[in-house]
């Protein structure tokens, strides 16, 4: 009897401390992230006292008059990121939908193989390789070819227009998308193959095409997966540093078209955080506190939209 209640002790105390455990840890992540945002904000209050909210619209960057503002990092950061998204989503569909729906078991182990070795590139890696392979090639034989033909265009023509650079905010999105593709495809891959199999049998059985079950059965019941993805692959787009440095052109300007040479902040951030101090570190702090929010933000719109999708699904049936 007296082991009995010694083995009740034990086991309560054991379950108290596994759950305070796992409370302090859940605890923790709202720590670690006030504790960024609260030396983000010290680091940055120079810059925030001196220039107030107008640092977000100034597009001034000199640092020999002292004046600095973040426009050009936010929408060279917000134009590369979403260039990369409109080309890494169909083809991050596509490659998820040919692994789970039509590739042969044979080849779906080496192409998958191929998709987690992408993401294991180092973005050095794919930055060079912008810089030396895709920058001169884009140049010469592809970019002059799209501002003769899509530069003509109205409404739309002025965004390819300007000279051939080969780097710019196309080139930074580009090189963005190859290295977000891996990271969104598997993550569609995964969601896809939880889709039971009866759902998507049926479909077939009523005569279905693949695209009809990818678009009206599989994406429905994935929603919330692959609205995650995209999000995973924004943040890294978003954050990316030395990638984009490499290919993107470190200019303070606004840009004039997606061809245009222009930053972005993590790029500014890395190619001046060494050198600076006093009021320019501070600025350079408060564009990285403005790429937080950002992302925040992001996170919070991308939550609003799966609440919403699933209030309208509720109401559906």
């Amino acid at each position: 009897m007296q082991n009995t209640k010694q083995q009740a002790l034990n086991k309560g105390w054991l379950e108290g401390l596994f759950k305070n455990t796992t409370k302090f840890f859940a605890i923790f992540v709202f720590i670690m992230l006030t504790a960024i945002l609260v030396s983000l904000v010290v680091g940055s209050w120079e810059s925030i006292s001196k220039f107030g909210l107008s640092f977000i619209w100034t597009n001034d960057w000199d640092p020999i008059q002292e004046n600095y503002g973040a426009l050009v990092p936010i929408i060279g950061t917000l134009i590369s990121s979403f260039i990369a998204l409109a080309i890494a989503i169909p083809i991050s569909l596509g490659i998820a939908t040919f692994l789970t729906e039509l590739a042969p078991d044979w080849l779906k182990r080496p192409i998958g193989i191929a998709v987690e070795m992408l993401a294991a590139i180092p973005s050095i890696i794919y930055g060079m390789w912008g810089l030396f392979v895709f920058v001169p090639l884009f140049q010469q034989h592809i970019q002059p070819h799209l501002i003769d033909v899509l530069g003509g265009l109205p409404f739309v023509g002025v965004l390819f227009e300007g000279a051939p650079f080969g780097i710019g905010l196309f080139t930074a999105g580009l090189v963005l998308a190859i290295m977000i593709i891996p990271f969104i495809a598997s993550v569609m891959r995964d969601v896809f193959s939880v889709v039971p199999p009866m759902l998507k049998e049926s479909a077939y059985g009523l005569g279905s095409t693949t695209w009809e079950v990818v678009w009206k059965i599989i994406l429905p019941y994935t929603k919330t997966g692959v609205i995650g993805s995209i999000m995973l692959g924004l943040g890294r787009a978003l954050g990316e540093t030395m990638a984009v440095t490499f290919v993107i052109g470190n200019a303070f300007r606004l840009p004039e078209s997606i061809f245009s040479p222009s930053t972005s902040i993590a790029s500014a951030i890395a190619n001046e955080f060494n050198e600076a101090g006093g009021l320019q570190k501070a600025a350079l702090i408060e564009i990285g506190l403005i790429l937080f929010l950002i992302t925040t933000i992001v996170l919070a719109c991308s939550r609003l939209l799966i609440m919403r999708m699933t209030k309208k699904e509720g109401k559906r049936t």
